[in-house]
């Protein structure tokens, strides 16, 4: 595909500090609430299940609108479409903290949802098109880590705020916040431009989006590979502090704990993973080797007698590993993605990773309910092999 990166080491910097800074912000935005929860039950006299629904809209229409971001992204430029988006997420934010009565946080919920689709195509557009291709794997890796920042960093500042001022006041002042994140971007919005894509099929098709790109192999495989990951991964995320006590003779801090350092050792593997995509190039043999060695660790975990060191070292490793191969499959998805249509594509294929998401419970929990609390650990190392061979394929439809 045509690049138009600035072959400059400073001006590369500059960008992926812009961009990581924005994902960062989607990140934050996303577990802004769950930290209120207790307090926001107390005022609103909702039920749990009601406040989970808040979430569950936010992640249903994210995924879903993510396809129509990446058009837009293609179509209008993220210049555009990303500080846009960031003013709609930070937007609801705040006027959840304004909000008289729980209802009007489910039409807030899809209002952030929608906003938070933009960032994944957007991003991606940008970094593809305008980082350095020697620095673009390494671009990749900041991306996910600032990501997973924006994710540690709610649980603390939004206590803290809550604790001092009351949580309408706390979702008031990240909103704020988010506000100006998104003027600061949209000022800078020369260093994200990108020139806007003509509809080849002509003027009189122009309203109708161009589906052809998604229909590639190479990207409905892509999207297949999004979606065995986040599945596979998924389920480490969401349910590994109930496994592990299940499986290995540990305790619920233990498997807590686990889990943590499991992705900061994720966080870890993905800088290094940027290094060493930059520097062989071979993305397929790069995820094959990396989700191999998680697949085996995390089997093991699950069937094998362990002590607490070598559960420690396993899940590190692990983490490592998985969290290595992510700039690569990133690349790998560039790699698939035609040119003028890096938008959509990232928009597509990232939705897969909401369906993995979304699909987790349903399919770990009956496993649970019914005793079988080693197989999780047989569905993730599958999935993960399912993903490896998905990489494979990208790879060689691609260059095909």
């Amino acid at each position: 595909m045509s690049d138009i990166a600035l072959d400059r080491p400073a001006a590369d910097i500059r960008l992926i500090s812009v961009i990581g800074a924005a994902h960062f912000t989607s990140h934050f935005f996303q577990v802004v609430l769950p930290p209120l929860f207790p307090l926001m039950r107390e005022s609103l006299g909702v039920s749990w299940t009601e406040l989970g629904l808040i979430m569950t809209i936010m992640a249903l229409v994210s995924g879903l609108a993510q396809i129509a971001a990446g058009f837009a992204v293609d179509r209008y430029g993220p210049q555009i479409v990303l500080p846009a988006g960031m003013a709609l997420f930070a937007g609801a934010t705040l006027c959840m903290g304004l909000a008289p009565s729980y209802w009007m946080f489910l039409p807030l919920a899809a209002v952030a949802g929608a906003g938070n689709a933009v960032y994944h195509p957007a991003d991606y557009a940008v970094l593809s098109a305008r980082v350095s291709p020697r620095l673009l794997a390494r671009g990749y890796s900041v991306h996910t880590v600032t990501g997973g920042l924006g994710w540690a960093v709610p649980p603390v500042t939004m206590v803290m705020l809550a604790g001092a001022f009351g949580w309408r006041a706390a979702l008031v002042a990240a909103g704020a916040l988010g506000l100006v994140a998104a003027l600061l971007v949209a000022l800078d919005h020369r260093e994200i431009a990108l020139p806007r894509v003509r509809d080849a099929r002509g003027e009189g098709a122009s309203l109708l989006p161009d589906l052809a790109p998604l229909k590639s192999r190479p990207v409905l495989v892509s999207f297949v590979f999004f979606l065995m990951i986040s599945m596979a991964l998924g389920t480490v995320q969401a349910f590994m502090p109930t496994l592990l006590p299940r499986v290995q003779v540990v305790d619920l801090g233990f498997a807590s704990t686990f889990t943590t350092n499991y992705f900061l050792a994720s966080a870890a593997g993905s800088l290094a993973g940027g290094w060493i995509a930059d520097r062989f190039r071979r993305f397929d043999a790069i995820v094959g080797l990396g989700l191999g060695l998680a697949a085996a660790l995390l089997l093991a975990v699950g069937y094998l007698p362990m002590g607490t060191a070598a559960l420690t070292l396993s899940g590190c490793a692990a983490g490592f590993c998985a969290g290595a191969i992510l700039p690569s499959r990133d690349m790998l998805v560039r790699g698939a993605a035609p040119a003028g249509a890096t938008g959509k594509v990232f928009g597509f294929v990232y939705s897969g990773l909401d369906l993995g998401g979304v699909m987790v419970p349903l399919v770990v929990g009956p496993m649970l309910d019914r005793g079988f609390d080693r197989l999780p650990f047989a569905f993730i190392a599958a999935a993960l092999c399912l993903t490896i061979l998905a990489a494979t394929t990208v790879r060689r439809a691609g260059r095909g």
